[in-house]
């Protein structure tokens, strides 16, 4: 029987490497790649059964590029591998269809379930996480609209902005005008009632964009 094949994106090679030799005695480790936008290529290209993502990564975070690769009708089971503890990531990557959210310091104990719960069809998050949602569920509901707000283009321009990337830079990056990025920045300003570039940063660090 072919063993479950499973794609693995972590910007931190020694954690890259310390989930293969986890992984690979289970399932066979098609891929690992370093930031959000070669997720999504290599997802397209290897249409895995199963992605393990960190959620912060350079370029597109795992949550926007998890998006991306649904948009795209890849239908891997999705498990979130990372050291935020904040509900509003655990709940932002559930929104977008995650099977799983464990925590990096519990990898050895629960990825593993993690995964076989996901290829059962069951959602696992990790315990103290699963009840911290429960309590703030209601609390973090307006910080999430103001989110949901924006479109994917948009939430990649935020983060972008927020890395430090110059307007140049994400035009190449993104293969857009500069006066086009410079729209999207504006237009992003307007949407959530901010007026400095500072505040648009701030905001993309609160919900998870960046560290």
């Amino acid at each position: 029987m072919a063993k479950i094949r499973i794609l693995v994106a972590d910007d931190h090679p020694i954690v890259a490497e310390g989930l293969r030799s986890l992984l690979e005695p289970t399932f066979e480790v098609v891929a690992i790649v370093q930031n959000g936008r070669e997720l999504v290529v290599a997802a397209k290209k290897l249409n895995p059964d199963v992605i393990v993502a960190d959620i912060s990564m350079p370029l597109l975070n795992g949550i926007d590029a998890v998006s991306q690769i649904r948009n795209a009708g890849i239908q891997a089971k999705i498990i979130f591998l990372t050291m935020h503890t904040e509900t509003n990531y655990a709940r932002r990557a559930l929104a977008e269809g995650a099977s799983g959210y464990v925590l990096k310091h519990s990898a050895s104990s629960e990825l593993l379930f993690a995964i076989q719960q996901a290829l059962a069809g069951r959602t696992f998050v990790t315990p103290t996480i699963a009840a911290n949602i429960k309590h703030t569920r209601a609390a973090k509901e307006a910080s999430l609209n103001a989110l949901e707000e924006l479109t994917v283009r948009q939430r990649e321009v935020l983060q972008l902005l927020a890395e430090g990337h110059s307007a140049s830079e994400i035009s190449s990056i993104l293969n857009l005008s500069r006066r086009t990025i410079e729209y999207h920045k504006y237009h992003l300003m307007e949407i959530l009632g901010l007026h400095k570039s500072a505040e648009l940063i701030q905001f993309a660090i609160q919900h998870g964009l960046v560290l």
